[in-house]
């Protein structure tokens, strides 16, 4: 049964689709079975995976509005499995409404392929709606990629609060999975401050792995590959296979089977 992880942040600009994009490619590259689900209507993670977002059909949508068994919309890419989006994905949060039980459309749709994979990334809206919502449902855990920057720190507060509420009422097991810091610049004081405050508001819970900025890496979308295909050198191609050993350190994979 996969475990489901849900990369999530309502402020957008931080890294969220690039980290799920390279982390599920890395994971992909170490041997896991990794199904990414593309639950962000920009569908940027589905031509990150180098699939055409325009003509992927049937998508989420369809699984969710639709009935189309999750199975059938699943696309094998060379970086790992993929559950695409489009456009359409946008109306679905108010056709959902009617739906009964709107807030587990995702995590029902997951339910019957968890069993193919090692762990299921879902890359969420920058936003806090019910598509987010359904997403937090479906999760067992959430990462948290942060920008080093202070108006990133206000932001993660409000996430706080939503995750708090959604496990009183929703998902009680919902756990942080960790939190990320993205677009890394260690020379800059103001990086150094917000890293030295995340970790003391979550000891323990903050990746020693950080994101650097990195030119290759915000290339390679526009390629429609994971840095890791594009330029596999790269010092973002590094870093994201760093995050993945520690992703699966922290998950109980020793060193020794990661390289099995």
């Amino acid at each position: 049964m996969a475990k489901t992880v849900a990369v999530v942040n309502q402020k957008g600009g931080v890294g969220k689709t690039t980290t799920a994009v390279n982390l599920t490619a890395a994971l992909h590259e170490m041997g896991r079975r990794v199904l990414l689900a593309d639950f962000d209507p920009q569908a940027n993670a589905t031509s990150g995976m180098g699939v055409d977002k325009v003509a992927a059909s049937p998508t989420v949508y369809d699984v969710l509005i639709r009935g189309t068994a999750c199975e059938k919309a699943v696309v094998r890419t060379p970086y790992g499995d993929l559950l695409p989006a489009n456009k359409s994905l946008a109306g679905a949060g108010v056709e959902m409404i009617a739906i009964e039980g709107r807030e587990h459309l995702l995590r029902s749709a997951l339910a019957t392929v968890a069993d193919n994979y090692d762990f299921i990334i879902v890359d969420s809206p920058p936003s806090l709606e019910l598509l987010t919502l359904n997403v937090l449902c479906a999760a067992d855990s959430v990462l948290v990629p942060m920008q080093c920057e202070y108006y990133a720190l206000e932001g993660l507060s409000d996430l706080m609060s939503t995750l708090r509420v959604v496990r009183r009422s929703l998902n009680p097991g919902l756990a942080l999975e960790g939190v990320l810091l993205t677009m890394y610049d260690g020379r800059t004081n103001l990086t150094m401050q917000v890293a030295a405050e995340l970790k003391r508001f979550f000891p323990g819970q903050v990746y020693a792995t950080p994101i650097p900025r990195n030119v290759r890496l915000s290339e390679a979308p526009s390629h429609g590959k994971p840095v890791l295909a594009y330029d596999g050198t790269a010092r973002g191609a590094e870093a994201y296979r760093a995050l993945a050993r520690e992703f699966l350190e922290k998950n109980g994979v020793t060193a020794k089977e990661m390289e099995s």
